[in-house]
């Protein structure tokens, strides 16, 4: 595990997360559209926090210690998630899966939508993180790369896998191994957000769009293109288009990406790189094909049956969020049960059908089908296996690269 070594982040960062916060993965709904909403001045001020030297020199040495766990004698557990991002009632009064898991175990759940983005959460809690304090939270929900940031400083406990029967025999093999937490000892994935082709089929007169060749390539899309101005969907695309593994690629081959996708900013192939704003221009037609996440693309078709989606021959990028017990937290325990209950196939197909996210559950088909057939077929929430294998991760990057990566990705989408 490395020590931490102070991070002053680049302006490229910055730019960067800003970005997200406004209209990428940080505005990204949890199937609602509510979740951009809540952001705004703590964003920036999270932003703010992480960009200064606010975190001690050097790693406690105990920081990924757990304090002594009281599960037994006080049967709770405090689950801090994103908006829209569990199942309730149909009279949004209560939240089924946590009231019956409550009901089974007698593990009282004081669940607080209180993630609106990745940068700010973690400003909220760096502070006790690396005082080597108790946050007041058993349980969090972070996306992969910020995972990956509190498990290498040591800030996330391991799990007990005799806790966790559920999950570790059904967590999906795409899901499995993270370069970030190889047999996820200190986490487990909550969704899973795939990066796919989409198109509107009216718009390419009634043409399939399949490949990021095509998106580069075709005359016929000529200006009518979009990819993401996130850096790890758009250039982890482009490198699979290309045979490279976004999962070890080296400088010269994101180098290639960049300079690909230049050569179509150059000829004006690509109309421009955006946030999930792509989603009206491409309802409307005005975008033909683009480079979007799976979660808007559902949405889309719900209202619009001219919007398809294709899996590239060469693959996809997925991310993931993900489940960690923070140091020091009180119930450790407790939440290690809560996260196995989430794996037995019933209650992942209940929240499956609720939020609309790839679940990283294996078994759940049936399940699902039992509650919306559409859903269990949809293998943008339940990949099938030609799909899954086809999923590919954007590695773990170290601060240095990152800097520089997002320095020549800003110049190349003009940020």
């Amino acid at each position: 595990m490395e020590s931490y070594e102070p991070e002053r982040l680049s302006s490229a960062q910055l730019a960067a997360m800003r970005r997200s916060l406004t209209s990428g993965r940080g505005a990204l709904t949890r199937r609602s559209l509510l979740r951009a909403s809540g952001m705004g001045a703590l964003a920036l001020g999270g932003m703010a926090t992480l960009g200064a030297c606010g975190i001690p020199p050097a790693k406690r040495a105990d920081a990924g210690l757990a304090s002594d766990d009281h599960s037994a004698k006080e049967k709770e557990v405090t689950f801090s998630n994103w908006t829209e991002y569990m199942d309730v009632s149909e009279d949004e009064k209560g939240r089924p899966t946590l009231e019956a898991f409550t009901e089974r175990t007698g593990i009282r759940v004081k669940y607080t939508e209180d993630i609106n983005d990745n940068v700010e959460f973690f400003g909220k809690i760096k502070p006790q993180l690396a005082a080597g304090q108790n946050t007041g939270r058993d349980l969090i929900c972070v996306t992969d790369w910020l995972a990956a940031r509190i498990i290498r400083l040591g800030w996330a406990q391991k799990l007990d896998p005799s806790n966790l029967p559920h999950a570790f025999a059904n967590v999906s093999a795409q899901f499995r191994t993270p370069d970030w937490d190889p047999g996820r000892a200190y986490s487990y994935p909550w969704t899973g957000i795939p990066t796919v082709i989409a198109y509107n089929v009216k718009a390419t007169g009634g043409r399939k769009v399949d490949s990021v060749t095509q998106l580069l390539d075709d005359p016929k899309l000529k200006g009518r293109v979009s990819f993401l101005s996130e850096m790890r969907d758009t250039i982890g695309m482009t490198l699979l288009d290309q045979g490279k593994d976004p999962g070890k690629f080296t400088d010269t081959d994101f180098d290639g990406a960049i300079g690909r996708l230049q050569k179509a900013v150059d000829k004006k192939q690509i109309r421009r790189f955006t946030g999930n704003d792509y989603t009206a221009d491409l309802s409307k037609g005005d975008i033909a094909a683009c480079v979007g996440w799976a979660g808007d693309i559902i949405q889309l078709q719900a209202d619009n049956p001219d919007i398809r989606f294709a899996i590239p021959a060469a693959g996809y990028i997925t991310s993931s969020d993900n489940l960690l017990v923070p140091a020091q937290a009180r119930h450790k325990t407790n939440a290690e049960k809560l996260i196995d209950y989430y794996y037995e196939p019933p209650v992942a197909a209940q929240l499956a059908a609720y939020i609309n996210y790839v679940c990283p559950v294996d078994g759940v088909r049936d399940e699902l089908a039992r509650i919306d057939e559409s859903m269990a077929s949809n293998t943008l929430i339940l990949p099938d296996k030609e799909m899954a294998a086809k999923s590919r991760s954007f590695r773990s990057l170290s601060t240095k690269e990152e800097t520089a990566y997002e320095e020549k990705f800003a110049k190349l989408i003009g940020a």
